[in-house]
Formats: C-alpha cells, sequence, structure tokens
C-alpha cells in the first residue's frame, strides 16, 4: 500500500473552484478506529457551507471536506472487534468534528460504520449516512413519530427530504410535502400521501392538523409551520438555529420547537441499513462525478436544485 493517497483540499475558504486534486497522506487508524478505502462519498449542503466558511472551524484552516462514506475495510486498528479487512461499510464518521471522506482512505471510529446491505451500490449506500440519520433523528429521537401521525415534510425532494418522506412512512405517518409540481409524481412513489406546491399555494393555508414538521429550509418556515400543527405537535429545524425564539412563539399555542445537528450514530445507521437492505428505503441520486470533479459537484450542489443527492465515486 502507498503511503500517498489522492483527496481534495483548498488553501482557501470560498466558492467551488477553491476545491482542487492534492497528494495526501495516507492515514492510519489508530485504537478503536478502521482504515476505510473509499469507494464513495457522499456531497451535502454542510461540506458547502465548510468550504465557503470553515464552518464550525472557524476561521481556522481549511478543513479536509467529506462525512458521508461507502468503502471497504482496510485495515483495523488496536481493539477493533467489530469489522475485518475486506468488510464492506458505510457510515457517518466524526460528524460533527472533520472526517475527510472526499480522498482515496480515510479512518473511522469502528461504531461509526456499519456493515453496507448487499443489495446497495457503493453508490447508494454513500448517499445515505448523513441524510438519512439526520432524517431519522428528527423524526424518530426528537419528534418521536407514531403510526397514524400527520408529518409534514419541507423541500420533500431534497437530500433529507426525500429520505424523511421514506422514513416517517415506514413508521406509519400519513406524509405531507412540500414540492414544486414537478416532482410530485416521483415522491407519491416515495409514499408521500399529500403533496403542496410551495410556488402557487401558502402551505400554511392548505395543511393542517400537523403532528410533526422537519424543516429543512429555515427562515420563515418555522414560524409559518407553527400554523399547520395540532396541540402538542412539534417543528423540528435542521436549518434555522433560531429554536430559542421560535420555542417562544411556540409555547404560548401549546406547540413545541427544536432545533438540531446531525450526530454519528451506530444505532441509527443499523436502522437506516435494515431499511435499504429491506428495500424501504432508496436513495434517489441526482449526479455522480469522480473525486478529482469535487468543484463541479459543489457547484452543481449550490444550485439548490437537486432532487436527492450528488455522490463522488473514488474506487471501485
Amino acid at each position: 500500500m502507498t503511503r500517498t493517497m489522492r483527496a481534495i483540499g483548498q488553501e482557501t475558504f470560498g466558492g467551488p473552484e477553491t476545491l482542487r486534486i492534492v497528494e495526501a497522506e495516507r492515514p492510519e487508524p489508530g485504537p478503536a478506529e478502521v482504515l476505510v478505502r473509499v469507494h464513495a462519498a457522499g456531497v451535502n449542503p454542510t461540506d458547502s457551507w465548510h468550504r465557503a466558511t470553515g464552518g464550525l472551524a472557524g476561521g481556522a484552516a481549511p478543513v479536509r471536506l467529506g462525512w458521508d462514506v461507502s468503502g471497504v475495510v482496510e485495515a483495523t486498528g488496536p481493539g477493533v472487534t467489530v469489522f475485518r479487512p475486506g468488510d464492506e461499510v458505510f457510515g457517518l464518521p466524526r460528524h460533527p468534528l472533520p472526517a475527510g471522506t472526499y480522498a482515496e482512505y480515510v479512518t473511522s471510529p469502528a461504531r461509526h460504520l456499519v456493515r453496507k446491505p448487499a443489495g446497495l451500490s457503493h453508490v447508494e449506500a454513500a448517499a445515505l449516512p448523513l441524510a438519512g440519520l439526520t432524517a431519522w433523528q428528527a423524526l424518530v429521537d426528537v419528534a418521536g413519530v407514531r403510526p397514524g401521525q400527520r408529518v409534514l415534510v419541507h423541500a420533500a425532494a431534497g437530500g433529507v427530504g426525500h429520505l424523511a418522506v421514506q422514513i416517517a412512512k415506514s413508521r406509519g405517518a400519513h406524509v405531507i410535502g412540500t414540492a414544486r409540481a414537478a416532482k410530485h409524481d416521483l415522491l407519491r412513489e416515495l409514499g408521500a400521501d399529500e403533496l403542496v406546491d410551495y410556488t402557487r399555494a401558502e402551505f400554511a393555508a392548505e395543511v393542517s392538523g400537523v403532528d410533526v414538521v422537519v424543516d429543512t429550509i429555515g427562515g420563515d418556515y418555522g414560524p409559518r409551520s407553527l400554523r399547520t400543527l395540532r396541540p402538542g405537535g412539534i417543528v423540528v429545524s435542521l436549518a434555522s438555529p433560531a429554536e430559542a425564539a421560535l420555542a417562544r412563539e411556540a409555547a404560548p399555542l401549546g406547540l413545541r420547537a427544536s432545533f438540531m445537528i446531525v450526530e454519528a450514530d451506530r444505532a441509527g445507521m443499523q436502522e437506516i441499513a435494515a431499511l435499504a437492505g429491506a428495500g424501504r428505503l432508496r436513495p434517489l441520486i441526482d449526479t455522480t462525478l469522480p473525486l478529482e470533479r469535487a468543484a463541479e459537484a459543489h457547484g452543481i450542489g449550490d444550485s439548490g436544485r437537486t432532487t436527492g443527492k450528488i455522490v463522488l465515486t473514488v474506487a471501485g
């Protein structure tokens, strides 16, 4: 095995054009870690945020981008018992700390990964971890969705949205989505029961009696979503950290509001793997590009017009 690898790096924060292929030192797995040969890496809006601003790193040197990964275990560090070299795995290493999956190799805490279902390609698997865990944690861990409840998913055809539709449906919910009319047929195939074209109608005037809102947009979507809830309902915001203000607005109405950031979560990943392996969770792939075209992938993602996920292919 060579001591170096190809990876995506950047010297300054900024637009997609700051991303370029670099030669980097191949990492070595530490205690309780595995080394993964990356076959595919998902591209997410948080990647663009870190590329442009440094994200959680603030003014520090640019971080190595990428969290979603699917690949094959190349080596294991001391103390690893859950995987062996040759195992196919996928997951969300280290999030929200830097992981660097836009590379030929990445190390990960072993228990931030799970086995990839045999019927899932590496591209499909790499599309699931961050967006799928976000949807799972919002719906199940925060909102506690139960059978028969009404769930409203904003941007239902987006990376998180289209997985939230399917996860809510798998939990027995009645699912309502906001999306452009051109995407309604696809969302019905994924399990949406009702759809609102947000370009032609005010969703808060069209939808009522909702138990859970998954807000992937932020801004005024949170306050507007409160008008759709029944007493005791909750808005889970994934895009706007103005939780305190929204919670203060919700409380007198007998409603709740919460903001969440996805975390690495083996139990949640196992649930996602089980759903995908059973054919009940299908990631939509908008665009697939090789690693060296990461800048182009970010440009497409920054347009905000994707349906489903963008994935970089690395090996295999």
